[in-house]
């Protein structure tokens, strides 16, 4: 399955959970923001939602300061 993840192309093998992806990429427990498709995926969403083929998924680093 292709997905744009982050503005690259990127290959799946299976379909996987936002959780599941997290923890593919080594982001799990990080401080994140996950947009699918323009719309934002809250945190207690992302075990049940699934990527699904042409998805575009941009993920963010959260970033404190002060």
């Amino acid at each position: 399955m292709h997905i744009l993840l982050n503005g690259e192309n990127h290959e799946l093998e299976d379909s996987l959970s936002i959780s599941a992806l997290l923890e593919q990429t080594g982001l799990s427990g990080k401080r994140i923001a996950v947009e699918v498709n323009e719309s934002i995926v809250p945190r207690s969403l992302h075990g049940d939602t699934f990527v699904n083929e042409g998805d575009k998924i941009e993920i963010i680093h959260a970033i404190g300061g002060g």
